[in-house]
């Protein structure tokens, strides 16, 4: 009897979680991100998740889960020293979770429970996935949770020697490689090493997994399938020409800015005495791959955020707001969007009717979606700065990057985090939720009501400029 009314009150459950994902699937990723962050937070504010066993302030707990399940790294305690190995193993399964994407963990639990996917799973994950072939959503889970599985292994491998050479136990050098393996592949920005990476800024065997790492996490597990099918297919030849017109935007966009970012942050930091000043040659050139590669989303910075430059802030805070690939650990507006705004704007100046990339066609509801998504963003980061502006003295150059960099869910910070007010924290705990549940739920609910109308007005051209 107990266990039919329990089948009952599941199956109630489960009707009603498919009606929401069919007719709301936006409302749904909010509700799983928000209770999922409620729990992290009710967890960590538990006495044995601090290192002193009292009960940590609500505030705390509240940013540092939203921080870890959306994969920021904003903190306003040390995560090494503040929280206890239980309360820094409940940020690694934050991470973890805010790394696969809620939408992608859900469909796999639904995968393993009915060796199948039914067809609201595969809307759901398609969604956060950006997988265009309902069919393809099954394979495409299974390579996400294998391959990010996979990276964070050979990772862990990488660093554990590393904190083995720092004098560590095994036990304490494979927690620490296993938790820094998970925030770099996920760019969660997390830290577990006393005194930071700072003290770490020329050591290649620490950075360079950095580098490449979140790079692999923050180019988009779509892509990461497309290119493993083509090194998979029979005839090897050429095997980029198979690539889709995603995987070529995300890789070719994220090239060029990775590149660009590196040369002009390394140009103006290199004589910085706060920064790449006083180091040698080799360590300059390391610290400016490490500060290329972080604003796509990583937050791990080997060199001192707030003695930079004001020009590195200006230009890291565009970079953060593009962000990495889309279905990524990454956050910001994604580099698709901001390839698709920058054709385009090409194609306007050239006169052209199509807008193409490739060899393909990009089609004009993709360019209203990319404007929409982009126009969202920077409404959040407007609202954002404009809050913390009237809660705080600080400048404007400082809020500014630590709302855009809390948006994007990059996690670098110029240090006025944690002196922030309750009020302040809160603002930048939402735009931390904005930023990684916002821009997605919004591209799924506008594309979800795209609708035909049998009678269409006639066309006219407002003056524009």
């Amino acid at each position: 009897m107990r266990q039919a009314g329990i089948s009952g009150v599941l199956g109630t459950g489960r009707d009603w979680v498919d009606h929401v994902a069919r007719n709301s699937p936006a409302r749904l990723a909010l509700m799983v991100f928000a209770t999922i962050i409620a729990v992290v937070t009710a967890l960590l504010s538990l006495p044995a998740a601090t290192s002193t066993g009292e009960r940590a302030p609500f505030v705390d707990a509240l940013f540092t889960a939203t921080s870890a399940v959306c994969v920021t790294g904003l903190v306003t305690v040390d995560t090494a020293t503040y929280w206890s190995p239980f309360g820094q193993a409940v940020i690694l399964v934050g991470i973890k979770i805010g790394g696969l994407g809620v939408m992608t963990l859900a469909s796999i639990l639904g995968l393993a429970v009915s060796r199948r996917i039914g067809l609201t799973q595969r809307m759901l994950a398609a969604s956060e996935t950006k997988t265009t072939r309902l069919g393809e959503v099954g394979t495409l889970i299974r390579a996400v949770i294998v391959a990010s599985l996979a990276i964070e292994a050979v990772l862990t491998i990488i660093l554990v020697p590393w904190f083995l050479d720092l004098g560590e136990s095994f036990g304490s050098a494979l927690w620490h490689g296993l938790f820094m393996a998970l925030s770099i592949f996920n760019n969660a920005g997390f830290v577990v090493i006393e005194g930071g990476l700072t003290p770490y800024v020329g050591d290649w065997w620490l950075g360079l997994p950095i580098v490449v790492g979140t790079s692999i996490g923050a180019i988009g597990f779509p892509v990461i399938l497309d290119v493993a099918r083509s090194w998979r297919s029979r005839n090897r030849r050429r095997p980029w020409a198979r690539w889709n017109l995603h995987t070529r935007l995300s890789l070719a966009t994220y090239g060029l800015l990775l590149l660009g970012s590196v040369l002009a942050i390394g140009l103006f930091e290199w004589t910085n005495p706060g920064t790449l000043g006083p180091l040698r040659l080799d360590e300059k050139i390391l610290a400016s791959l490490v500060q290329g590669a972080n604003p796509r989303s990583s937050g791990l910075s080997t060199v001192d955020i707030g003695q930079m430059r004001e020009a590195t802030w200006f230009l890291s805070d565009a970079l953060m707001f593009v962000g990495g690939g889309s279905a990524s650990t990454a956050g910001g507006i994604k580099v698709t969007t901001f390839a698709v705004l920058v054709l385009a704007i090409v194609a306007e100046a050239r006169g052209d009717r199509d807008i193409e990339a490739f060899g393909r066609r990009v089609g004009s509801s993709t360019v209203r979606l990319a404007v929409s998504v982009a126009f969202l963003g920077a409404t959040l980061v407007g609202i954002g700065t404009l809050l913390l502006l009237t809660l705080t003295e600080h400048h404007l150059e400082l809020v500014l990057y630590e709302v855009i960099s809390a948006f994007a869910t990059v996690g670098l910070s110029t240090g006025i985090t944690p002196t922030l007010p309750d009020g302040g924290k809160y603002v930048l705990s939402a735009l931390m939720f904005a930023g990684r549940t916002g821009t997605m739920t919004m591209a799924a609910a506008l594309a979800l009501r795209e609708r035909r109308r049998v009678i269409r007005m006639p066309n006219e051209r407002p003056i524009i400029g």
